[in-house]
């Protein structure tokens, strides 16, 4: 079976293991992205920077978008648990990066919603998506990044 998925069920949460991985390939001006999730791979486009090497959006813009993306996703999966119906989500992300070497700090987002919910239910829904997005608690926790030779 190429599409095995673990579940493994908690009391508050349901968690599946999920194998995410992402690709760049880069040569003078050619960029080429991929990311899956449990062997499922898409293309994302992103531009070589003007010097035809690289990208040209960089690895914090992508974080930043990683916080809103999944922020956003996560919005409509516990939207859909609760029967509310969302129409609109709009999350900003800013973060501030130092010099060369030096790890992002700051990080905050920002989510607007648009929903027939009532406000006791929106804010209920974005305080508890908060606390179950996976981007946001991955980073919360730390984690080990290590170099593979």
């Amino acid at each position: 079976m190429d599409h095995l998925l673990t579940l493994i069920i908690f009391p508050k949460h349901r968690y599946i293991t999920m194998k995410i991985s992402a690709i760049i390939k880069n040569e003078f001006n050619s960029n080429q992205v991929e990311v899956s999730s449990n062997s499922l791979a898409k293309s994302i486009i992103i531009a070589s920077k003007d010097s035809g090497f690289g990208s040209s959006v960089n690895g914090g813009e992508l974080l930043a978008l990683s916080l809103a993306v999944c922020y956003c996703n996560d919005v409509y999966r516990e939207a859909a648990r609760r029967n509310l119906k969302i129409t609109k989500v709009e999350v900003e992300v800013s973060a501030d990066f130092g010099s060369e070497g030096e790890p992002g700090s700051n990080f905050r987002y920002k989510p607007t919603i648009e929903s027939t919910a009532t406000a006791a239910e929106l804010e209920d829904l974005i305080k508890y998506t908060d606390g179950v997005a996976e981007i946001h608690e991955t980073l919360r926790a730390g984690v080990n990044v290590q170099l593979i030779h």
